[in-house]
């Protein structure tokens, strides 16, 4: 069974369960192979839905309720991807949305009820169900109102975006489009179900969801979508600060970060999301004396991506295995020249500089994150690579001793794969030749700091003699002098590698007795 509106578009579609019978189905149904591709994608992936789902659907049909799986999860299916989140919408109000899952789960949670969503489990399968709704905000509100529908098509209206707009009917499987979001999926665009200015009005924080979709999807923002985005970008006032985070830490993972980063500057959103990223595109040189710092800072960003997930050969190369996407990396990638506009010089014989800017920048990557409220560990991190950034700066151009690279490794402690992929990422100059000294550089300072930890197991420096051993051939007990006798012994450690325990007592007592 299919219908068609009046523009030719699938309005709702129920696929045969035999696959040359679908297929068949599929050829005849629509003008357009790509459509038909994704429908087919899309009832590959549906009908492998967990039989529990399809339980919990009767229970619903046979208490005279609808229940569809809605949203992401349908967009998944049809892009041919698998299902990791299970959202569910009911015509169901939430006391017997409750009551429902009661019969079906063994446990439930209720922190969204007021917004008509209650969660579920039932054995590895988690869901969430929400009653048809639609929200809004009402005059310097950070919460949305609530007011319950009464229709499927009534509630995916409200939805952000026309791909999001999409249903499955459970259990027969039919799918519900009645905002073209097929069609917004063929052609990789992000256009919103209502006007976009009624859409962000209605809920700001989707302005950031724009972005975050753009980079997750690799999708291109209608024109009017980006011009509502300019035109309502100080309504993002109104929306949590935990929210926007939220936001830009998927977006920060997601597959594209940088199509969000450039949207949300080109639309002025960062000029209140991220304003340091917006003083870099708007610090421009007129004379051309250096780089544009902002491209510069899109292009960091997309070799640090590049270098996420090496090789077992690469690994070694890059201070050791990183996973991606790291969140980490990436946001220093984003925030680790922020402090050149402040620092920026014009010197007398024509030059730029940034002297401080790595220090600068760190303070401002802790203040914008707090102000984000990112947890502190992540800030740590985040501001800790922006300030080291430029620690391996001049490595090309002169020896390190060892005790040069212990320290370095000793101070980038836990980031150092981060570090050192942050360092190679930085190196953007168009002078070929430059670019391959540096990147020479970089390869040898890893050399030596896989060398040595061979060596010596950098990754655990630690004196030759303990606080005990010290006291105990010292004739002290605890105090400053200890610990002045501690610091002389690490030291000793990064300068001159590991001593036998015989030469470390002789150092010892060579440094007190040159005090006394």
């Amino acid at each position: 069974m299919h219908t068609w509106d009046e523009r030719g578009t699938l309005a709702s579609v129920t696929l045969h369960s035999d696959a040359h019978t679908r297929q068949t189905q599929l050829d005849n149904l629509a003008p357009d192979g790509q459509k038909a591709r994704l429908l087919l994608a899309g009832q590959q992936t549906l009908s492998h839905l967990p039989h529990a789902l399809t339980e919990l659907a009767t229970i619903f049909a046979d208490a005279g309720q609808e229940l569809s799986l809605v949203g992401g999860p349908v967009r998944d299916a049809l892009l041919g991807l698998p299902i990791h989140d299970f959202d569910l919408t009911t015509s169901a109000r939430p006391d017997l949305t409750h009551d429902l899952l009661e019969r079906w789960s063994h446990s439930l949670w209720e922190m969204g009820r007021d917004f008509g969503t209650i969660g579920a489990a039932r054995g590895s399968l988690k869901v969430e169900v929400t009653t048809y709704r639609q929200d809004s905000y009402t005059i310097g509100s950070r919460k949305p109102t609530v007011d319950f529908g009464d229709s499927l098509e009534g509630d995916l209206t409200r939805r952000d975006f026309t791909v999001n707009a999409m249903a499955v009917r459970l259990p027969e499987l039919t799918l519900v489009d009645p905002c073209y979001g097929l069609d917004d999926l063929v052609a990789g665009v992000l256009r919103t179900p209502v006007s976009a200015q009624q859409s962000f009005d209605d809920d700001p924080l989707r302005i950031m969801r724009a972005a975050r979709f753009a980079s997750q999807l690799s999708f291109d923002v209608a024109p009017d979508v980006m011009d509502a985005m300019a035109d309502m970008a100080e309504r993002l006032q109104i929306v949590s600060a935990e929210r926007i985070r939220a936001e830009l830490e998927r977006m920060m993972i997601s597959p594209a970060p940088r199509r969000g980063i450039e949207l949300l500057v080109y639309t002025g959103v960062a000029d209140i999301v991220l304003p340091e990223i917006s003083a870099l595109e708007k610090t421009q040189d007129p004379q051309h004396r250096h780089k544009d710092v902002y491209a510069h800072t899109l292009q960091v960003l997309d070799h640090a991506i590049a270098l996420e997930d090496p090789n077992d050969y690469d690994a070694e190369l890059l201070g050791g295995p990183l996973a991606g996407p790291d969140l980490e990396l990436r946001l220093a990638a984003l925030f680790h020249d922020i402090g050149k506009p402040a620092t920026r010089r014009f010197e007398p014989d024509g030059s730029v500089t940034f002297r401080g800017h790595d220090h600068v920048g760190a303070s401002m990557t802790r203040k914008r994150m707090k102000a984000l409220r990112f947890d502190k560990q992540t800030i740590a991190h985040v501001s800790r690579l922006v300030d080291l950034h430029l620690r391996a700066f001049g490595f090309s151009e002169q020896d390190w001793t060892d005790s040069a690279v212990r320290r370095f490794v000793r101070d980038a402690g836990d980031l150092l794969p981060r570090l050192v992929r942050l360092i190679r990422a930085d190196i953007t100059s168009q002078n070929k030749r430059r670019v391959a000294i540096l990147h020479a550089a970089n390869d040898e300072l890893t050399r030596r700091i896989a060398e040595l930890a061979r060596q010596e197991e950098i990754d655990a420096i630690r004196p030759d003699l303990d606080g005990k051993e010290i006291m105990e051939i010292l004739g002290l007990t605890p105090g400053p002098e200890v610990g002045a006798a501690r610091s002389y012994m690490l030291q000793l450690r990064l300068d001159e590698g590991p001593l036998s325990h015989e030469e470390a007592t002789a150092r010892l007592l060579e440094w007190w007795n040159s005090r006394h």
